[in-house]
C-alpha cells in the first residue's frame, strides 16, 4: 500500500485530493478523552484476556488498554499498523513487554493469514476511512473478499472501515466485544445496509454514541463512538445522544435501556425516536388508510446537466446570446420554491429578479445550423473548459443536456426546515437540486401533494431521509418512495382544493410550517379519515425531535 494512503489508526478521513501530508496519512488522532472512555467501559470486564487494535497509528488506545489495566498478566495485547513509524514510536513509548505484540502490516493480510485461528475478547480502535478507489487493487480485492464472505456486496461505494468492521466482528470470539470510532453514516447511508443487517445478526447488544458536536475539529466529519457484543441475551440496540467528549464524564452506560433491533435493511436513525414512538411508526406502515409514494408515483432526480452554472442562465443571458428559443422556464434552487403551486408567475418573478431561472436545452439539429450568437456561447463555454467536465465530455455533443421533460411536480432533494413538495404548473423543469415527480395515470396530483403536508408524512421524511453537516436533510428517489402518504380518495375534491390552497398561503406568506401541519392534521386525518389526535401529535413529536437533532448539527 502506499504510505500516502496508509491505514493508521486514531487517524480518520483519508482524502487523497487532500494536499497535506497530514491528510494524506490521516493523521487526525482521537481524542484521549475518547479512547480513556472507551476503554473503562470494559474495565470490570474480568473474562479479557485478549485484545486486538487492527490500526494503532500513534498508539493512543495502546497506550490507555495498558494505563487502564485491560491487559492482564497473563493476558495479549495484539497492535498492527502497516506505518512502521508509527509502530516503531509505539514500541519505543511502552518498551518490550511479553504480552505486547506490536505488528507491522496490512491488517487485511493480518486477517486473510489468522481469521481461522485468532479470536479476541476485546477489539478497541478507529478504523481507517478510506474511499475504494484511493486503494490498491490488491487491496480491493482482499476486502471484498471479507464482504462477500459475510454475505455482503462489495461495491465501489464501500470505505475501508466496513471492511475492518465485518473483519474484527468475525474475529471476536463467542462473548466478545468490540469498540470502535466510525463514521456516523452507518446510520443511514444506503452502502452500509447490508453492515447494518450483519451486525444485527452477528451481535447481541449494540451501544452507538453519538455527539452533537464535532470531536474531530480540524475535518467535517460526523463520528459515533460503536459498541457491540457478542453472546448473553440479545438485548438490541441503544443511541445515546451526547453534547460532546465532556459529556463522557458523566456517562453511565446502565442507565440506558435497548430496544429490540429489527433483522430488516433499515436505517438506525429511527432508533433515535424511543420504542413507543417506534411503534407508532410500525403501525402507521401497515395502516391501510397509508400509502408509500412509490405506489403513485414515479421518483427521478432532476436533470443532471453537468454544469448548473452554465446550462442554468438568467434572463440578462438568454437576452445577451438570443437564446429565447432554445430555455426551458426552471426551477433550480430551493430558494425558487416558495409556494405549494409552482406558477408561471411564481417563475416570471424569478426570473426578473435576476435568478437563473432558464435551462439550455439546444436542439437536435446540426451545429453549422445554429444562430451565430448560439455557438458564441458554446465557443464560450469550451474556452473556460466546461465542457471538459465528465458528465460533458462523455456526451455526444457536450453542450445538449439530455433526459429533458416536464415533471407532474418537484421534492427537493436537499432541505433545511423541512422538504418542499411543490406542484408544477408552469411546464418547468428542474436540476439535480430537486427531484421530479411523475404520478401514475388516474392519479389527482393536488389530493397527493395535499396529502404530504401532515405531521405523520413529515415523521417519515425525517426517518426516510439522511442528515449530513450543516444540519442538512438529504432525501434520494428511493428514499421519497418510502415516504407514507395518507390516502385521500375519500375527501372531496373542493376540500382538497381549499385546504391546499390554505396551505400553500401559509407558505407564500412564510408563516410557520406547523401551522400547515396542524390544518391539515385536523381537517384532513382527522375529521376526513378518522385518525386519532393522540397518533398526530406523536408524530409531530417524532418529526421535531429528529429535525432538532439535525438541526443542531447545522
Amino acid at each position: 500500500m502506499p504510505a500516502s494512503i496508509s491505514f493508521s489508526f486514531g487517524e480518520i478521513m483519508i482524502l487523497k485530493q487532500d494536499s497535506t501530508k497530514q491528510k494524506l496519512r490521516g493523521a487526525y488522532y482521537t481524542p484521549k478523552k475518547a479512547a480513556c472512555k472507551m476503554a473503562e467501559f470494559f474495565q470490570k470486564d474480568v473474562s479479557i484476556q485478549t485484545i486486538l487494535e487492527p490500526s494503532c497509528g500513534s498508539g493512543v488506545f495502546v497506550d490507555t488498554v495498558l494505563e487502564k489495566g485491560l491487559l492482564k498478566a497473563d493476558g495479549m495485547l495484539t497492535a498492527i499498523d502497516i506505518e512502521a513509524d508509527e509502530v516503531q514510536r509505539t514500541l519505543e513509548r511502552v518498551g518490550q513487554q511479553e504480552n505486547v505484540r506490536l505488528l507491522t502490516m496490512d491488517f487485511f493480510q493480518y486477517y486473510q493469514a489468522h481469521k481461522d485461528d485468532a479470536r479476541y475478547d476485546l477489539i478497541v480502535g478507529n478504523p481507517p476511512y478510506i474511499r475504494y478507489q484511493y486503494l490498491e487493487e490488491a487491496q480491493r480485492a482482499m476486502m471484498s473478499q471479507i464482504l462477500t464472505s459475510h454475505g455482503m456486496k462489495a461495491n465501489k461505494l464501500i470505505n475501508t472501515w466496513v471492511g475492518f468492521l465485518v473483519a474484527c466482528v468475525h474475529l471476536l470470539n463467542e462473548n466478545g466485544k468490540l469498540a470502535f470510532v466510525i463514521p456516523a453514516e452507518i446510520l443511514q447511508v444506503a452502502y452500509a445496509q447490508e453492515l447494518r443487517l450483519f451486525l444485527a445478526e452477528q451481535l447481541t447488544r449494540i451501544t452507538l454514541l453519538t455527539f452533537e458536536e464535532l470531536i474531530f475539529p480540524d475535518i467535517e466529519q460526523e463520528v459515533v463512538v460503536f459498541i457491540g457484543e457478542k453472546g448473553g441475551e440479545k438485548s438490541g440496540i441503544r443511541i445515546i445522544e451526547l453534547n460532546n467528549l465532556d459529556s463522557l464524564d458523566t456517562l453511565d452506560l446502565h442507565t440506558y435501556a435497548f430496544q429490540k433491533l429489527s433483522h430488516v435493511n433499515e436505517k438506525w436513525t429511527k432508533y433515535f425516536v424511543d420504542e413507543k414512538e417506534n411503534r407508532l411508526i410500525a403501525r402507521l406502515r401497515s395502516d391501510r388508510r397509508f400509502q408509500k409514494m412509490s405506489d403513485i408515483a414515479r421518483i427521478n432526480i432532476g436533470i443532471t446537466t453537468g454544469n448548473n452554472k452554465y446550462f442554468s442562465v438568467t434572463k440578462k443571458a438568454v437576452e445577451e446570446y438570443g437564446m429565447e428559443s432554445v430555455v426551458r422556464p426552471l426551477i433550480g434552487r430551493s430558494s425558487h420554491a416558495n409556494s405549494v403551486y409552482f406558477c408561471k408567475e411564481d417563475w416570471q418573478k424569478n426570473a426578473d429578479s435576476g435568478k437563473a431561472a432558464y435551462l439550455i436545452d439546444f436542439p437536435d439539429v446540426p451545429m453549422e445550423d445554429y444562430p451565430k450568437k448560439h455557438k458564441s456561447y458554446i465557443k464560450k463555454g469550451e474556452k473556460s473548459g466546461q465542457h471538459a467536465g465528465y458528465k460533458c465530455r462523455i456526451r455526444e455533443r457536450w453542450y445538449r443536456v439530455p433526459s429533458i421533460w416536464v415533471p407532474d411536480a418537484f421534492f427537493l432533494r436537499r432541505n433545511n426546515l423541512y422538504p418542499k413538495f411543490v406542484l408544477n404548473c408552469c411546464g418547468a423543469v428542474s436540476t439535480d437540486t430537486m427531484h421530479r415527480i411523475q404520478f401514475y395515470d388516474g392519479i389527482e396530483p393536488e389530493r397527493i401533494v395535499l396529502s404530504y403536508y401532515n405531521s405523520i408524512s413529515f415523521a417519515f421524511t425525517e426517518i426516510c431521509g439522511r442528515s449530513y453537516g450543516g444540519g442538512v436533510l438529504e432525501i434520494l428517489p428511493g428514499e421519497v418512495g418510502n415516504i407514507v402518504l395518507p390516502v385521500l380518495d375519500s375527501i372531496p375534491t373542493d376540500t382538497v382544493r381549499e385546504v391546499l390552497g390554505q396551505v400553500d398561503q401559509i407558505i407564500r406568506k412564510n408563516e410557520s410550517i406547523e401551522l400547515a401541519l396542524d390544518l391539515v392534521d385536523q381537517k384532513i386525518l382527522v375529521d376526513g379519515l378518522g385518525m386519532e389526535a393522540q397518533d398526530c401529535t406523536a408524530a409531530r413529536e417524532i418529526w421535531k425531535k429528529m429535525q432538532r437533532r439535525r438541526l443542531k448539527r447545522g
